[in-house]
């Protein structure tokens, strides 16, 4: 402890140098910076004086690195410790650990504390867990400055000019791939430790503890060497390239197969299955693909015919269609449609109608020859909640659609008769919901992406790709699926299945399939909700990229929905921790953050509003400060 007499007009870099004085060893203090724990805070302005910092005789000031070691927990569940500054807002020690990772738009990611199991009162036994996982690290910058492709398109495994950024790291020797190559999972004991049975009011507890982006990791009370979770925060995924993203696509899968193996989101039968298959078939082409790239050291790629070739498919884009109509009409969808419109105490029976969907309109008729008449019923489903309830097994396909009212939501099923169908209406009602039509562009790939996903569903035994019982044992099913579908099917009996489902996905390059498993993630109806406890005990708070949600605690049902796109304005109530948002056409939402910092809450809608400005002709740098204006608050 150094104790320093002086004026209290000294300015900061002065005590600095006081400090460095009598130490007569050879050291770079460049790093170091005063810290005032009592006001928690960092003393950066060097050239103001303890006075108009309001430091008194009194105060307690810490000479230390701003750099520090961090255990971080990235998606794939592995350990890596990594130096960062926790001198930096936390939104900034964020960009640059994704930089070193080499996971491009990084304001998708952000730090989470990791949530204490209550029941686990052995510490150290925790700390062998996670030390046990340890990799190595941490890691030099390998952030390629250029948009040349350093990941080979067709697995997402990294080319050899990728250890050009690895530099000395014991990355580019043995396995370069690391962070972009997916392991399976070794024991289903790691599974089982990992996995307890959550409530919708268990998750909105565990984002609680989501960092605030605009102070540093200092002022929150991270220490060093603490665990902290490296997650994908706002789920928006931006110009997501498997040429550029293979860590960020590979971390990305990881996220979702723990999301779906933990049960964090809801997913029915044939989807788990059709998700092991997935994984099934990554876990082989990653080994094969491991071993291929290891022999194929001395591969050499040009980077600038493969940037030549990148930007002409780029401006060639896909196919389009040239005629007139496509431009000066928009598409409408008509068909027999079963409708059910629930009320309290009857039960489900659905009445067949004529449905005619123009614009953002579904209109019913009677039949087909009333359809130039007046609609029996009408819904125009801007601002509406669209969910899938659909069983390919007993060919059930159902659209459930919550319509906005003035007093909640009026709940309507459609019931259509097949798959081709559905997937038009089911693409139809998304884009109407967001207030587009079918002449979207997005309305076809929409329907495409519709069909696969169901397709990759189906069980359809091919006698062709009956395996043989060694390579079913080889199927490692116990880390899979889910514990809970252990409890109800023998092994045996999960491992046909997930081989039945195989055969939909065998054909699938590696980095396909891991594109085709995030995109399927994000047709679950729960994908990207972020629970909040509100200021009811029954009710939660959810959080999407495009619309708040109040819900049922208990069932999980949305109860009324607010679209960004209708928003004026939000504030904030510190004081008493409400948060109020104004709407054009609708009564304003107001509601209290109960057990977690308002500030959080605050956070994800300007966070979502922030990531909603990227567009692809911006350059590659980030806009800090307006993400500050719109989500910090009082910064």
């Amino acid at each position: 402890v150094t104790h320093i007499q002086g004026s209290p007009f000294i300015c900061i870099v002065s005590i600095s140098l006081i400090i460095m004085k009598p130490v007569h060893v050879k050291k770079d203090w460049s790093d170091h910076a005063l810290w005032w724990e009592k006001k928690k805070t960092w003393l950066l302005k060097t050239h103001w004086t303890l006075d108009k910092y309001g430091i008194q005789a009194d105060a307690r000031l810490l000479f230390t690195p701003q750099h520090k070691l961090l255990r971080l927990q990235l998606p794939n569940m592995k350990h890596m410790k990594v130096k960062v500054n926790f001198s930096d807002r936390v939104f900034k020690a964020v960009s640059d650990i994704c930089k070193t990772f080499n996971i491009r738009h990084p304001e998708e990611a952000s730090l989470l504390r990791k949530p204490r199991d209550p029941k686990k009162k052995k510490k150290k036994l925790e700390e062998a867990e996670e030390a046990a996982l340890e990799l190595e690290g941490p890691l030099p910058g390998l952030y390629s400055k250029t948009m040349t492709p350093t990941y080979d398109s067709r697995d997402g495994s990294p080319l050899s000019p990728t250890t050009a950024w690895f530099g000395d790291s014991p990355l580019s020797e043995g396995n370069p791939s690391i962070l972009a190559v997916s392991q399976p999972i070794s024991s289903p004991d790691i599974l089982a430790k990992l996995y307890k049975s959550q409530s919708l009011l268990d998750k909105a507890k565990i984002n609680q503890g989501w960092l605030d982006s605009s102070r540093s990791l200092m002022e929150q009370d991270v220490k060093e060497n603490e665990v902290l979770l490296l997650r994908f925060k706002y789920h928006s995924f931006f110009d997501l390239n498997p040429k550029y993203d293979a860590i960020r696509v590979n971390q990305l899968y990881e996220q979702a197969k723990w999301a779906i193996l933990l049960e964090e989101i809801e997913c029915t039968e044939e989807e788990m299955m059709m998700f092991a298959a997935l994984q099934y078939h990554i876990n082989k082409l990653s080994i094969m693909s491991s071993g291929n790239h290891m022999n194929n050291s001395e591969k050499e790629v040009d980077e600038v015919d493969a940037a030549l070739s990148d930007l002409e498919i780029t401006l060639e884009g896909g196919k389009t269609s040239n005629t007139l109509g496509d431009i000066t009409s928009i598409p409408e969808l008509a068909d027999y449609v079963k409708v059910f419109k629930p009320k309290k105490l009857t039960l489900k029976g659905y009445k067949q109608y004529w449905c005619t969907f123009k614009d953002i309109t579904i209109s019913c008729y009677k039949s087909k020859e009333e359809a130039h008449g007046t609609p029996s019923l009408q819904m125009n489903l801007r601002g509406c909640e669209v969910t899938p309830d659909v069983n390919i097994s007993s060919q059930k396909f159902n659209i459930k659609l919550l319509i906005p009212v003035a007093d909640g939501m009026n709940e309507i099923w459609l019931r259509c008769d097949a798959e081709k169908p559905y997937a038009h209406w089911m693409a139809a009602c998304r884009l109407a919901s967001k207030g587009k039509t079918m002449a979207d562009s997005s309305y076809s790939l929409e329907v495409q992406n519709i069909l696969s996903f169901l397709k990759m569903q189906h069980m359809n035994p091919d006698p062709q790709f009956i395996a043989e019982p060694a390579v079913t044992n080889d199927i490692n099913s116990e880390c899979l699926v889910s514990p809970r579908y252990l409890k109800k099917y023998k092994n045996k009996q999960i491992s046909a299945r997930i081989l039945e489902a195989h055969q939909n996905v065998a054909q699938m390059s590696l980095i396909e399939a891991k594109m085709r498993f995030i995109q399927a993630w994000q047709s679950l109806p729960e994908f990207g909700i972020t629970h909040f406890l509100g200021g009811k005990r029954d009710e939660l708070i959810g959080i999407t990229y495009n619309r708040l949600i109040r819900m049922d605690a208990s069932t999980g049902d949305a109860i009324k929905t607010w679209r960004f796109a209708n928003m004026k304005q939000w504030n904030v109530n510190w004081e008493i921790k409400m948060v109020t948002v104004e709407f054009a056409d609708e009564p304003s939402l107001a509601f209290i953050c109960a057990e977690v910092d308002c500030k959080v809450v605050h956070e994800f809608i300007g966070g979502y509003i922030f990531l909603s400005t990227r567009a692809k002709d911006q350059n590659e740098s980030l806009d800090e400060e307006m993400f500050y204006k719109l989500t910090s608050g009082w910064v």
